[in-house]
């Protein structure tokens, strides 16, 4: 787990304010537009805009880090002293997520891309 964070994700409870906002404040269109997640790529970094997350409890932005195995990456990050948030789940196109939350209780994900 020694990659960069490549994935943000912001809970926002206004979708169509915080995409207007951050295509503004980042200077590109959404790559991809749903409702369920708006998602911009500046570079090699994606921000994506979450608006149900709230409704699971998330309150601030979550960093993902890319991994080959999310769901041994979940154990190790169990068995290290993190709480789990979110058990491993697919977002679309195979992609797998997990968040767990460090020993301060901030948010930290999970990415495994297909």
């Amino acid at each position: 787990m020694s990659s960069p964070i490549s994935l943000l994700v912001v809970p926002v409870k206004d979708l169509a304010r915080a995409k207007a906002l951050y295509a503004q404040l980042l200077g590109v269109a959404p790559y991809a537009d749903e409702p369920y997640y708006v998602g911009f790529r500046v570079g090699e970094q994606e921000i994506g805009l979450d608006p149900n997350g709230h409704a699971r409890g998330l309150t601030s932005a979550v960093p993902y880090w890319p991994v080959d195995d999310v769901r041994a990456s979940l154990r190790q990050l169990l068995e290290a002293g993190a709480a789990q948030c979110q058990d491993v789940s697919e977002v679309g196109g195979g992609k797998l997520i997990a968040i767990v939350a460090d020993p301060d209780g901030q948010p930290i994900g999970l990415v495994q891309s297909p």
